[in-house]
């Protein structure tokens, strides 16, 4: 007899800070990483609330992950949702083995980075591929122009927007981020993973992740045309660049923030369009880091909220599931136009 599940498959992150180092080897493919680099990151996830002892709760990744697949399963009805991680508890490898003693032989993967990339899609396909021999898999690459997590993004965005508009009593630029990768990853000729064994085929072609992350954070800014939003309101930029390693792609956060202030901007409302629920790279790089740094510039600073548990995005998902992300009608934002 056969029987489908859903496995959503997401980065992973310590629950205590004791773990930083073995993760981070994760992260690395093995590589170690100087000292001060391991406590740099450990300094960040404290500022989160991550702690040298496990908390009343599960860091905000794994938390907001594991409600996404819940949510998702509530709205499959009847199809079971597992969820695992790539570079912590729990594996893919371990998630997997528990899908075989429950008697799942057909998998639907969907990768919760939606933008499609040789650098950590590939390295999420590669692994399942390797725990699931025998397995009857469907690997879901890429999903960036779902219209439904457009909309999910605008949704949150619209809010935010307005309300900083109307506090600086001005037009108050957006700008869009998703994580940067090494340089060498997306260029073409490069080997199509990260770390990838010897013999690897090479790519005659680039990583698709720049093209597809920009066209996330364009089809989020059509949503909101209809609210006032024009095409030289919002900007593009790549951010939490690596601590140690060689050249990562931009322009970054840091060179935009200042482009804005030298435009005469007052302020300025980020929404990361890569990433789908809070954890460090939002609740520290953008609430702490690039806050403070916008401040000393003197500009302010709005984040839309993260997708979290948001129902568009279960939509979303649960359609990716049905129907292989066909394309849907979605409803426009509504509000009064600016």
């Amino acid at each position: 007899m056969t029987t489908s599940a859903v496995l959503l498959l997401a980065h992973g992150t310590p629950n205590v800070l004791g773990e930083m180092a073995e993760y981070l080897s994760k992260v690395t493919g093995g590589r170690a990483l100087p000292d001060e680099v391991v406590e740099e990151l450990k300094h960040r996830y404290a500022q989160i609330g991550l702690g040298e002892t496990p908390g009343a709760e599960a860091p905000p990744l794994t938390r907001w992950t594991m409600e996404q697949g819940r949510l998702l399963e509530d709205a499959l009805g009847g199809t079971r949702v597992y969820v695992a991680m790539r570079n912590w508890h729990p594996y893919i490898a371990d998630v997997v083995e528990q899908m075989r003693a429950d008697g799942v032989t057909e998998v639907k993967a969907i990768c919760l980075a939606p933008q499609n990339s040789r650098t950590s899609v590939g390295l999420y396909r590669r692994a399942l591929m390797s725990a699931a021999t025998g397995m009857d898999v469907e690997f879901v690459a890429g999903w960036a122009e779902h219209p439904l997590l457009a909309q999910a993004f605008a949704e949150k965005l619209w809010p935010v927007w307005a309300e900083a508009c109307a506090q600086s009593g001005r037009r108050v630029p957006v700008l869009f981020t998703a994580h940067s990768v090494p340089c060498r990853t997306i260029m073409t000729g490069e080997a199509s993973i990260a770390g990838a064994r010897p013999g690897t085929p090479m790519q005659d072609t680039p990583d698709p992740y720049p093209v597809e992350a920009k066209r996330t954070a364009a089809m989020v800014a059509e949503r909101l045309a209809v609210v006032g939003l024009k095409e030289s309101d919002w900007y593009f930029a790549f951010q939490s660049q690596g601590v140690s390693g060689g050249p990562w792609i931009g322009p970054t956060v840091e060179e935009t923030l200042k482009g804005l202030k030298a435009e005469g901007h007052v302020g300025v409302v980020m929404q990361p369009i890569g990433f789908l629920c809070d954890h460090v790279e939002i609740l520290y790089d953008i609430d702490v880091a690039f806050k403070e740094m916008a401040q000393e510039m003197g500009l302010r600073l709005w984040r839309a909220e993260s997708l979290n548990d948001s129902p568009v995005l279960t939509r979303a998902l649960a359609d990716i599931v049905r129907s292989e992300g066909a394309t849907k009608i979605d409803q426009p934002v509504t509000a009064r136009a600016m």
